[in-house]
């Protein structure tokens, strides 16, 4: 059994861990666009089997006030509290293969420790590889596959499917602290950044959770039923199109999108579509994007009257 750090807790009925499995990280954060890791995190828990191995500690890096448990308020009593949570799995796929799973909130606190508890766990249980996703607002279109970028140590996947390689400085995560100890540790990563448009970013997109299933499946071989979220989808889509239709303004900008998406396309030598470094926003386009997004972002005591995010 791997070395108990003060930050998690390890199960005691926690099950035998082969060596050699991959590791997935999903960890909301603040720049979630179309709620794509929100989503994929419900998705995992909802829809595979998993057994816990470890549960990090809430009342070390967990901001409650922030972050508050949802209290369930029964006529005259209180029956529930459930706060959220932070743990690593034993996970198996729709064909029953195995992987680690590290998904729940982005740690408020002790960023390099935490960082510092992953590393010593992924190398004490020997994983293969490190996958993370994440998602950001970027002016492209709902009607064209959701493009992604791509970061780390794994130049196969850089090459086949990031998108864009600007050099720019944005807002850092503690999946990105992650990345650069585990890169220095000679832990092979990929993290795969979604590309979500930017008018649906504040929304509940369906195409964005499945395009994270997609990037882990490309990174881990591992096999994932989306059955129901392309239903969802294409409900989705169906009220966009209605909304995009009754406004001048949305379809022009949309043709617009498209025009620009399309000429990235045409210039493609590769199998997937790829969007031309020259010819995207440029790194202070982008920033000034993410700034507009955060800055119209209600906090969650807004959003939920200080609700659990």
């Amino acid at each position: 059994m791997p070395f108990s750090l003060p930050l998690y807790e390890w199960s005691m009925s926690a099950p035998p861990v082969a060596s050699g499995l991959p590791l997935v990280i999903a960890l909301t954060g603040f720049t979630d666009a179309g709620n794509a890791v929100s989503g994929l995190i419900e998705h995992l828990r909802e829809e595979l089997e998993s057994q816990t191995l470890a549960e990090f500690e809430n009342d070390i890096l967990l901001d409650y006030r922030a972050r508050r448990p949802l209290v369930t308020f029964d006529e005259d009593h209180l029956t529930d509290w459930t706060p959220q949570r932070l743990e690593l799995t034993l996970t198996a796929d729709v064909l029953g293969q195995p992987f680690l799973l590290l998904s729940g909130y982005e740690p408020d606190f002790a960023w390099n420790a935490f960082a510092d508890a992953v590393v010593a766990l992924a190398g004490n249980l020997g994983v293969s590889s490190v996958t993370w996703v994440h998602a950001i607002p970027m002016p492209v279109p709902h009607t064209r596959p959701v493009p992604t970028t791509v970061s780390g140590t794994r130049d196969e996947l850089t090459a086949a499917h990031s998108v864009w390689r600007p050099r720019t400085q944005v807002p850092g995560t503690v999946a990105h602290l992650l990345e650069l100890r585990l890169s220095d540790a000679d832990i092979p990563v990929a993290g795969f950044a979604l590309l979500v448009p930017h008018y649906l970013a504040d929304s509940e997109y369906p195409a964005a959770i499945l395009a994270a299933l997609d990037s882990i499946t490309v990174a881990t071989g591992r096999v994932f039923s989306g059955d129901d979220l392309r239903e969802q989808n294409r409900e989705y889509l169906e009220k966009v199109a209605e909304q995009v239709a009754g406004n001048d303004e949305l379809t022009a900008m949309l043709h617009g999108l498209e025009e620009r998406y399309d000429s990235y396309m045409a210039g493609s030598t590769q199998a997937r579509p790829i969007i031309h470094t020259g010819d995207l926003p440029s790194a202070d386009e982008l920033a000034a994007e993410l700034e507009r997004f955060l800055a119209t972002r209600p906090t969650d005591d807004d959003k939920r009257g200080g609700g659990l995010s």
